[in-house]
Formats: C-alpha cells, structure tokens, sequence
C-alpha cells in the first residue's frame, strides 16, 4: 500500500507496530522482504574479524603512506616540543592540540574521522584536543559530483534519471565516509540519500595500518590521557569505523533501534525508515525528516516544544536501549539529531552503534543501580565486567588507591596543585591496576557527555539530582523484575535511591538537595581553570 493510500485511509502505517517511525510512511518497513538483510549478522561478525589484521603492527613500514603520516605527525611533535612544551601546561596542551588537529586536516579523510572521534571524548580527553579537533567536523570537502553519481548508479544498478525524479548535486552534509544528497524518488517519494566516497575503505585500511606503526613510536611522548594511549586510540578507532563503511549494517542498526524504541513504548523518538530495496554497501536511501537543529532551543520553545521533556526522552530512550536491549546510538551528537515540531526526535546516522552482550548489557545494570545506592565495590566490579579493569583486580586495593573509601573531597576548593596531584594520582593507580577504556564504553561515556552538553542548551535549570533520581526511579517501577534478575537478587533487595551517591557521582561534596546544570557548569569552569594552572 502507498503512502498517499495509506493517508487516503486515515489508517496508520502498520509498521509501527515494529517500530518508532513517522507516522507518514513513504512505504512500510516489511523486515520479510527486506533482502539487503539476508545474512546480516553474519556480515557484521566478519566486518568485525578484519579488526585484529587491520591494526596488526608489521615489521616494516607500510608503504609510502606511513611516511607521509609519520612526518606530518612528527612536524606536529617537533613544532609543539620545541616552541609550546616550555610555556606552561595551558599554552602546551592548546598548542600541541592545534598542531596535531592541522596535521590531521592535511592527512586527509581518515584523520579528519578519528578526530571527530577524539572531539567527542570530553572526560575521556584533555579539553584542548577535545575544543580543537571539534573544528574537524566541517573541514570535510565534498566529493565531486560525478563521482557521486557514478556510484550511485553502479550501486543501485540504473541511472539518476531512471531512479530519480530530482537528485540535489549540493549535499545536505559531507562527512569523512559519506556525503548525503535530497532527492526524489521516481514514485514521488522525498528521500535522503547518503553516499559513500568511493575510495574511502582502501584509505582507511592503508591508514590503519600505517597508525598501527607509528602509535607505538608516540607511546609516553605525547600528553593525551594514560587511558586512551596512542595504541589503544587506533584500536578504538578501528572498532568503531569497521561497520561504518558498509551502509547495510547501517540500515540494519537502524532497524534494530527503530524496534527498541517501539518495544519499550518511546513514541518520542523516531527512526527514518530505510529504503526496502536501494540499499547496498555504498548507497543509502531513507525516509526524508526534518525538524528544527537540536541547539535551536529558541525555535522550539516558541513552537511549543517542552524542551525539557525532549531531554528525559531521550535519555531514557538511551538508558532503555543500552541496558535493557543491549544497543545503542553510539554517535550521539547536535547533527544527527532534529526536533519536529510535535516534540518527537528524529534520530539520524546509526552508522556508530554500540552492542552489548548479556555480560555488558547487565555490567551497565549494575552501574546504574550502584551508582545511585552508594555501593563502591559494586561500581568497581561493574567497570571490571566492562572489561574497563582485568578479571583479577584487587578491587579493595583499587579502592583504597583511588580513595574512593574516602569522604567526597571538594575539587572546586583545590588549587591548582592539589588538582594536577589529585589528577595524577589518580590515573597513575588506575593504571597500576590494569585499567583501559573499552569500546562500549567510550561510547556509551561520549554519549553521556554529549546529552550533558544538551541540558545546558535544552534545560540550563534543569535539576541534575532531581533528575537523575527520577530517571533511575522510572527503571525500578517499569523494570525491577528484569533488573533484579539480571542482577541474581530478590526484587524487594533493589537498593533505594541515595542523594548522596548521586552528589559522589556528580562530584559534588556539600550536601546540597539542589543543584542546576548552570551551577554545576560553574563549578567545572573554576576545575577547569585550575587545571589549567589559574587559581582565580
């Protein structure tokens, strides 16, 4: 049935029942007789199997391309050790952070993605690499135009003018893997469609390899954080790019989301509905939505948006996904993201997902419920089944080290020397015990962070405490049998909810009832600046 039946009707679409799609279908999503699906998950467990050798360190240099990385690189490291090092830690982490961002821009695509990356790890990296490479998401020029159309017509097997009524030759976005055009389809139909640059899986495996050379050479000589190494940054990067480059993984993720969201009764969220038949390994046609841009608070308010049930929406929605279902968006970030306005949020690019086992699934499980219930040694074990710690930690140990058997102390009343020791010590015990930083995690971590950014924008006056204790109540009276389960205990032994573990978790030492994300961006800012040795 066509859409324009389907309005004619007044019936909604019957796909609905299998997902949160718009409720204006432009066809209907009929997983039976999708037949880019056939063999999918075998298609990711191979994609994933190409990790181990794409990142596998050779004896040799590989080719002429680690060359040209290792001497833009080393410009980067040179410039920064011989002009910014000697000029305090603020001056040397912003310059070296610009160097190797203008390195990367130079090196092309695949340095342009994994700074994209690196921009959003903020807690996971300094926030000068975070502030600088977060230039790197416009510094993509697009493809030319007939590439673009050479690939879509070899993908999709006819030419422009026989699959398309309009095909726009200026791109919408142009990303380091795909660019994407709005078109219309032959049937009338307004499509999205997203196109990868036609070179760009040779480029990535000659870059890969040729990082994995190199990343071993920069080990201990560039200040990124001890966590995320060089090497383990190319590993990372690795993990998360592979199911990027094949755009039916992509759909099928999507598909995937689109089904939580309608499992667990999320009607805020929707997923544009992937083509049945136009979608290869290079092409993706999808259902066209709009909406407003996510940080046009202004807009929607005036609309009558509530900006702020937006924002619970969503992160519930993420919180149902990752520990309930075990996946999530793993690539949340102002563009991806657009607000009808009806308030429900169209969810784009499922090209980054993140996938939990059983083991993960439920590790995440008890995070949020130790977290919230003042239990260290059951926060500690949760990041060791997260494979963040190896199976044989000394977790008493890790917790007399870190000093977490300790009264919260008040970062915001540190110096500036306390604070680079706090830091150290820190990262130094972490270290001592194994520690690294998954890929689920840095995900699921990056993702956290960008929906905090979003409350400033959203709900500046949003109630962090208030807020974090009504989400986690939301999951004890919708789910405390599965939690319990997961967890191996009776429902009625589920801890309640401690404000001072969410004051711990939040950092936050006075025992405040209260605290706003603007007050709490305050107190980040005078952390920050004494980080960065100011103690005004």
């Amino acid at each position: 049935m066509s859409s324009a039946t389907l309005a004619e009707a007044g019936a909604p679409p019957a796909d609905l029942a299998l997902g949160a799609f718009s409720e204006h279908a432009p066809w209907l999503v009929e997983p039976g007789k999708v037949k880019w699906m056939t063999g999918i998950e075998e298609l990711r467990a191979e994609t994933n199997r190409q990790v181990p050798d794409l990142i596998r360190r050779r004896y040799i240099p590989p080719g002429r391309r680690v060359f040209t990385i290792g001497k833009e690189i080393g410009k980067a490291v040179v410039g920064w050790y011989t002009s910014d090092r000697q000029k305090g830690r603020q001056v040397s982490r912003e310059g070296l952070s610009r160097r190797m961002r203008l390195a990367f821009e130079h090196l092309g695509p695949t340095f342009l993605k994994l700074g994209q990356i690196l921009s959003a790890g903020e807690g996971i990296f300094p926030p000068e690499l975070v502030n600088e490479f977060g230039l790197c998401r416009d510094r993509v020029p697009p493809e030319r135009f007939p590439v673009i159309r050479a690939t879509v017509e070899s993908e999709l097997g006819g030419s422009l003018a026989d699959i398309f009524m309009s095909f726009d030759p200026v791109p919408l976005a142009a990303a380091s893997i795909a660019q994407v055009h709005a078109a219309q389809l032959r049937t009338g139909e307004p499509v999205v469609v997203k196109v990868r640059r036609p070179y760009i899986d040779e480029l990535i495996a000659k870059d890969l390899a040729s990082m994995s050379w190199i990343a071993p050479l920069l080990a201990g000589r560039i200040p990124v954080t001890a966590l995320a190494n060089p090497s383990a940054i190319v590993e990372l990067f690795a993990e998360t790019i592979v199911e990027e480059l094949d755009f039916r993984l992509e759909a099928a993720s999507m598909l995937d989301f689109a089904r939580v969201l309608a499992s667990t009764g999320q009607t805020t969220l929707i997923v544009p509905r992937p083509h049945p038949v136009m979608v290869t390994k290079q092409v993706l046609v999808m259902e066209r939505l709009d909406g407003f841009q996510w940080g046009d608070a202004k807009g929607m308010r005036e609309a009558g948006v509530d900006t702020e049930a937006v924002l619970h929406a969503g992160l519930v929605a993420f919180l149902e996904g990752s520990i309930l279902h075990g996946i999530f968006h793993g690539d949340l970030h102002g563009g991806n993201l657009f607000v009808r306005p009806d308030g429900r949020v169209a969810v784009m690019d499922f090209g980054i997902t993140g996938r939990l086992d059983d083991r993960k699934r439920q590790a995440f499980i008890k995070l949020l419920v130790t977290s919230t219930s003042n239990d260290v040694k059951g926060q500690i074990e949760a990041f060791r089944e997260l494979d963040a710690l190896p199976e044989d930690t000394d977790i008493e140990g890790l917790i007399r080290d870190l000093r977490l058997d300790q009264p919260q102390a008040d970062l915001t009343l540190m110096s500036a020397e306390q604070l680079a020791l706090e830091m150290k010590d820190m990262t130094k015990a972490l270290l001592a015990h194994g520690a690294r930083l998954p890929k689920e995690l840095m995900l699921f971590i990056k993702d956290m962070v960008f929906l905090d950014h979003a409350i400033s924008i959203l709900a500046p006056d949003l109630d962090l405490i208030g807020e974090i204790a009504k989400v986690v109540a939301y999951f004890y009276e919708n789910y405390a049998d599965k939690i319990a389960t997961d967890l191996g205990i009776p429902t009625e032994a589920i801890p309640e909810i401690d404000a001072e573990a969410i004051r711990t978790a939040l950092w936050v030492a006075d025992p405040v009832e209260k605290l706003t994300h603007a007050e709490m961006l305050e107190r980040r800012e005078t952390i920050m600046k004494r980080l960065g040795g100011n103690d005004d």
